[in-house]
């Protein structure tokens, strides 16, 4: 799945780190592959047979992170009825990821800081100490530097975490990596399917500013609706980083009226390619050549 040079060297980088103890910041945009990168270190590292365990830091209000994080004792509030672990007890002598650290509040920036530097820390409402061995990785899809600058992010804590930084490439800055992935991500649908010459070439043209996440959807979209083995440039609703596909337009000339018609049959059809050609009256091998002449302007198609 990977062929950049650029994301070998990553790895390659991911390796050496994961033979430390080292905290390790990952940067990178939203959906680029930071908590694969997360999961590789733990993987070379020494502790990858002990718990992997993560946590979404932006996905929590501030008082479930600091129990999910450190835990509680029965009776520190309402509804604690037993006690409960931690996150950082869970993860004891493996890997906890932080992911969105940059989305921590102030107050758990602190604790994080505390643990981070070996100090033991109690439970919600405990009264007995607890001294964890972990290993953090972190990521976040912000730039750290410009957070402490703004006062958001402690710059103490900043420096504790960035012992190693990596950063994760864009998905349009690895182009290489485009047709590998979207074939490992098809095969994981239907082993049986595969792209078209002409739907490679709009994958790669593509800019994804969703990154890996946006391809592994689209290609997941095109393998459920596509009615043929082979996913063609029509199964795959994008705008490309080329010249953009001109719009659907009101045409005198019967190449606009009847590429007018196609598009208006799709949009009907909620783009499904099988029920428009019906509609036209031509068959679905039909109006897909014609679709590949036009050069689809879809940008969006549903179940």
């Amino acid at each position: 799945m990977i062929a950049s040079e650029t994301m070998r060297q990553l790895m390659s980088m991911a390796e050496r780190v994961a033979r430390s103890n080292a905290t390790v910041l990952i940067l990178g945009e939203s959906g680029s592959g930071k908590e694969v990168l997360a999961r590789a270190i733990h993987h070379f590292s020494n502790r990858c047979h002990k718990p992997w365990v993560d946590l979404n830091c932006g996905a929590l209000p501030e008082h479930l992170i600091e129990s999910e994080l450190f835990g509680y004792d029965r009776g520190a509030f309402s509804g604690a009825t037993n006690n409960k672990p931690g996150l950082f007890e869970l993860a004891h002598q493996g890997t906890i990821f932080l992911d969105e650290i940059a989305e921590l509040e102030m107050k758990m920036q602190v604790k994080l800081l505390r643990v981070l530097d070996g100090v033991p820390y109690y439970r919600l409402g405990g009264v007995k100490k607890v001294t964890v061995d972990v290993r953090i990785v972190a990521a976040t899809n912000q730039e750290l530097e410009n957070a402490v600058a703004e006062g958001r992010f402690r710059s103490d804590l900043y420096h504790r975490l960035t012992q190693i930084t990596l950063r994760v490439p864009p998905l349009r800055k690895r182009v290489e990596d485009i047709a590998p992935l979207a074939t490992h991500f098809l095969a994981l649908h239907d082993p049986s399917l595969h792209f078209s010459a002409d739907a490679i070439d709009i994958l790669l043209r593509h800019s994804w500013p969703g990154n890996i996440r946006e391809l592994r959807n689209v290609v997941m979209r095109a393998a459920v609706l596509s009615q043929d083995d082979e996913i063609g440039a029509q199964d795959l609703p994008l705008h490309t980083a080329g010249p953009e596909p001109a719009a659907v337009q009101a045409s005198t000339s019967l190449e606009g009226m009847e590429r007018k018609m196609i598009f208006d049959a799709l949009h009907s059809t909620n783009g499904h390619q099988q029920k428009a050609a019906a509609k036209l009256g031509i068959s679905r091998r039909t109006l897909s050549r014609k679709l590949k002449v036009y050069d689809s302007g879809l940008t969006e198609v549903r179940l």
